[in-house]
């Protein structure tokens, strides 16, 4: 039991992602759902095709989470990936929040989260390093 409760602490931060990023990247995926729950409209197939490219990164990028939850010898570089992906993903949203303005309540849980889960995977890279 012990064992088990460590394994979840231990890969809490992918977990989380995982539960956050790839409903996330189906939605930007799917123009239908995107305007439903986002309220954005894909009125270009130009759009269309950029949100399905970035919809296969994040997923490509969840099956790095993944292979690091299942195969120890990858938790390394898979938490260093999300702390890469977070931080990057709360940077671009910071910049736009000075450059564009703040969007709507949604965008904004987004940069929280995604900095509370970068910082959080830096805790989870340090404490179990060895």
């Amino acid at each position: 039991m012990i064992e088990k409760l460590n394994w979840v602490f231990k890969n809490s931060h992918l977990l989380v992602s995982l539960l956050i990023v790839v409903p996330t990247a189906i939605i930007y995926g799917s123009p239908l759902m995107l305007q439903k729950q986002l309220d954005i409209q894909v009125n270009t197939t130009d759009l269309s095709n950029m949100l399905k490219a970035q919809m296969c990164l994040y997923i490509g990028i969840s099956m790095v989470w993944v292979l690091g939850i299942w195969k120890t010898n990858y938790w390394k570089i898979a938490t260093e990936l999300n702390i890469l992906f977070m931080l990057t993903l709360a940077t671009g949203r910071g910049f736009s929040m000075v450059v564009d303005g703040f969007p709507t309540k949604g965008f904004v849980f987004g940069i929280i989260a995604e900095c509370l889960l970068g910082f959080y995977s830096i805790y989870q890279l340090k404490k179990y390093k060895t």
